[in-house]
């Protein structure tokens, strides 16, 4: 059969099914098309790991898979929100007529082909050379992004979908993508408007939800995804939007919920149900917590989307249950992360935490007490000391005082309580990190309600005309908690008034400086950046 394109011969492709017969049959004809590198997978989770470590130009996945409980869609959703999957992959899912409907709209935002078994060599042929043809009309869109001139892909974007150019609504929802991360979201708002009158699609809803969280509008998104999830309740990046809605508003419980149902539309999710045990922890149901996350632990400890909070959050749970076997297991393979990676400073404060676990468990309380004050003074310098940083620490300091009366400990709970507790999402975080410990959830409550009464402060200064001292307190608080929030507030108070400020040049220095040392990402150096219900912008 002859060639689909000039180009076929150089790509490479992974062939993902359980039956060896049909995967066989799949990279014959890939083969027969002019394809010369064909490999092969059996099972989901090795072709993650494939992946991961390799860009192939075609990916043909069955949807089902034998003694699983993720499908290929599964897999799809989650390397793009993880941006594994460069835009130059072709990504083929093969389904049979069962699941059809499922794959058939999938298809329409974020999957490039699919084929219903069974199907014709031609077919096969027909669906690749339209999806190459495809990668190939929006080039420009592609290569501006992969320059990251963000401004200038939307411009390509926003110039298709308003010429209803050819592939115009997956332009469209690329675009919103981009002004999304531009922080342009009133422009954003406008397009997903745009798409919804077009052609209403639920991740374009969605995505209105997503433009009224960032721009702030927390009840507004809430509303929006209450609806959404009304209309169609097994769409399951629509529950991870509203738990991180429920998250913002420090509805620990709720979100633990709403997770819930997102990992159960999705089994065998990793990233899903990492997140699940996480807030089962912070949420007191402990049971629940170790049960997920060693499910994870079993699962994914080799893929790059396990995140390694889930063995500190083990390691905890495990010293907690006196198990001194199942510590040591999650400190193996830590230590084995570790050695991979040796100058990762987030590695090295976990690799701290269990050798303090490890030596409380032993009685060497005085061994543990000089390691915890080591790490405390140590992760307090580094730039990326963030809540995740301050949670754990808090929960290392919170056991030691069950084993030694600690005069330090008040003031170091202060301090992490004025700098973190930016808004009550942080603080009952690190409010379920002092496992019950009275004293401690009060202070940091109370740390809580001080940073809100200094923003108050600052605010009404500003709105009765001496917009200057409500900066200058802003700074100064900013200084002394390392807050991000009075700091984030200093620059926002700053922007709106600088023409009636006259030193706003210098202030506005001093506010980048602080930015720059206690301002970190949202979701602080841990996490990469993902959005649900999105295209992952790989960059």
């Amino acid at each position: 059969m002859a060639m689909m394109d000039s180009d076929i011969q150089n790509a490479c492709a992974l062939v993902i099914d359980s039956n060896a017969t049909s995967r066989s049959l799949m990279a014959s004809q890939l083969r027969d098309l002019g394809v010369a590198q064909v490999r092969q997978a059996t099972r989901i989770n090795d072709a993650r790991v494939i992946l991961e470590h390799k860009a192939y130009d075609i990916v043909l996945c069955d949807y089902h898979f034998d003694g699983s409980e993720m499908s290929g869609q599964d897999l799809l959703d989650e390397l793009r929100r993880e941006h594994l999957l460069p835009y130059s992959t072709v990504f083929v899912m093969v389904t049979g007529e069962a699941s059809y409907s499922k794959v058939a709209e999938a298809a329409e935002a974020a999957l490039d082909a699919y084929l219903v078994k069974p199907y014709t060599m031609a077919s096969l042929s027909d669906r690749l050379a339209n999806a190459r043809h495809r990668k190939r009309v929006l080039k420009d869109i592609f290569e501006a992004i992969e320059r990251q001139d963000f401004e200038a892909a939307a411009g390509h974007c926003l110039k298709r979908f308003e010429a209803r150019g050819q592939f115009w609504l997956y332009a469209a929802r690329i675009g919103a993508e981009l002004l999304l991360r531009l922080n342009r979201f009133d422009d954003a708002r406008q397009l997903y408007d745009a798409i919804i009158a077009a052609k209403t699609v639920p991740w374009a809803r969605l995505g209105v939800a997503r433009t009224e969280l960032g721009s702030g509008n927390v009840a507004a998104a809430r509303r929006t995804l209450e609806t959404l999830i009304g209309d169609i309740p097994d769409h399951a990046d629509s529950h991870d939007v509203m738990g991180r809605v429920q998250m913002d508003l420090g509805e620990i419980e709720g979100a633990l919920a709403t997770y819930r149902t997102a990992a159960r539309l999705t089994p065998g999710c990793l990233l899903r149900a990492q997140r699940c045990g996480c807030l089962a922890f912070y949420a007191g149901q402990r049971a629940e917590a170790l049960k997920q996350l060693e499910q994870t632990m079993a699962q994914g400890l080799r893929s790059k989307l396990f995140d390694m909070l889930t063995l500190a959050l083990i390691g905890l749970m495990r010293f907690d249950n006196r198990d001194s076997k199942g510590l040591k297991y999650a400190a193996d393979a830590m230590t084995s992360e570790l050695e991979r990676h040796p100058n990762s400073k987030r590695l090295q404060r976990f690799d701290g935490l269990f050798k303090c676990l490890r030596f409380m468990l032993e009685k060497r309380v005085a061994d543990a007490l000089e390691l915890a004050r080591e790490l405390t003074r140590r992760s307090s310098e580094q730039e990326d000391f963030d809540l995740e940083a301050a949670s754990l620490l808090l929960a290392l300091w919170v056991r030691l005082a069950t084993m030694i009366e600690l005069d330090e400990m008040d003031q170091l709970v202060t301090q992490l309580g004025l700098r973190f507790c930016t808004a009550k999402a942080a603080t009952e975080v690190l409010v379920a990190m002092s496992e019950g410990n009275e004293r401690v959830a009060e202070e940091l409550r109370s740390s809580h309600a001080k940073i809100f009464s200094i923003a108050e402060t600052a605010m009404r200064h500003s709105m009765r005309g001496s917009a200057r001292v409500g900066v200058a307190l802003l700074i100064q608080q900013g200084e002394v908690t390392r807050n991000a929030k009075l700091i984030d507030m200093a620059s926002l108070v700053l922007k709106r008034h600088t023409e009636k400020i006259e030193d706003a040049e210098e202030l506005t220095e001093t506010i980048q400086q602080l930015h720059a040392k206690y301002v970190l990402p949202l979701g602080g150096t841990a996490n990469r950046k993902r959005a649900a219900g999105g295209l992952a912008l790989r960059t």
